[in-house]
């Protein structure tokens, strides 16, 4: 069976470092892998990104297309992605930018690739810039992972670290409301894609950890050291617990525009207090 374009330009990439011929040649191209929204299996497609003060920013534009592309719905449904720029490669979360932030960032990526704009002037609908994000390790670094025990810190560590955006992020987006002023009323409540990709990759991570802790890591400390039986019990309650308001959490975000900020935080310091005393 022959292979796909796409296919071949990823191969191609792989097998020299980032470097393609043909459309791509001399081109800012990166791998984005996706998660499917509706399958679960992991889905690769190259892309041309532009990068602007810092971040990193690609354009769901499938070149004028009346419909979004598939990996951009793969990537509302799973933020969690894995990007690869030459011969690096690693994790980020993917945030689509709103409002006046996307206004600004599309005009950019317009100034560095004019084509954009002609995608944009092909279809009705508003082509998504979306920020690859790299999350970070904490204020110490990445650590090097060697054995168990420091892949559980590195895990634990970034899970701490997504829980303290999430809550900054809620925190600001209520300061927001606070400082309106003027005729009408303050904002309708809601909690921003920004929130939500952050909590969905936050709690997708989560679900992964436990999961694997419960059906793998526990059995088998349990079967070498019987002694500890009692505490891994005890461990399996609090993910029983976390995983509660974890879904409590996600219920909250099924219905971004409406789903009201006060209570998502408090739900947040909830989780917080639990996750912070079971790590």
């Amino acid at each position: 069976m022959p292979k796909s374009f796409n296919q071949q330009v990823i191969e191609e990439f792989r097998a020299n470092g980032g470097e393609v011929g043909g459309p791509f040649e001399g081109g800012d191209l990166l791998l984005l892998t996706t998660t499917g929204a509706k399958s679960g299996e992991r889905h690769t497609v190259p892309l041309a990104y532009v990068r602007e003060g810092g971040l990193l920013l690609i354009v769901a534009s499938a070149a004028g297309a009346p419909s979004h592309p598939a990996w951009y719905h793969n990537l509302l449904a799973h933020p969690a992605v894995r990007v690869e720029i030459g011969t690096e490669a690693y994790e980020a979360i993917a945030v689509p930018a709103e409002g006046a932030r996307r206004e600004r960032l599309f005009r950019q990526v317009v100034r560095v690739a004019p084509g954009y704009a002609d995608y944009q002037a092909r279809t009705t609908r508003t082509l998504p810039v979306v920020v690859l994000e790299r999350p970070e390790h904490g204020a110490a670094g990445p650590r090097e992972v060697n054995n168990l025990a420091d892949k559980l810190i590195e895990v634990h560590t970034w899970l701490r670290s997504q829980l303290r955006y999430i809550r900054a992020e809620a925190d600001a987006h209520l300061a927001a409301r606070a400082a309106h002023q003027g005729p009408g009323e303050p904002p309708v409540p809601g909690l921003g894609l920004q929130i939500r990709q952050h909590c969905l990759a936050f709690c997708e991570t989560l679900t992964f950890h436990h999961t694997g802790e419960d059906a793998h890591v526990f059995p088998a400390l349990a079967h070498h050291h019987p002694h500890l039986r009692e505490a891994l019990d005890r461990l399996r309650d609090e993910h029983r617990t976390v995983a509660r308001i974890k879904d409590e959490l996600l219920a909250l975000l099924a219905d971004i525009g409406a789903a009201d900020p006060h209570h998502f935080r408090a739900e947040l310091v909830r989780m917080s207090k639990e996750l912070t005393a079971h790590l």
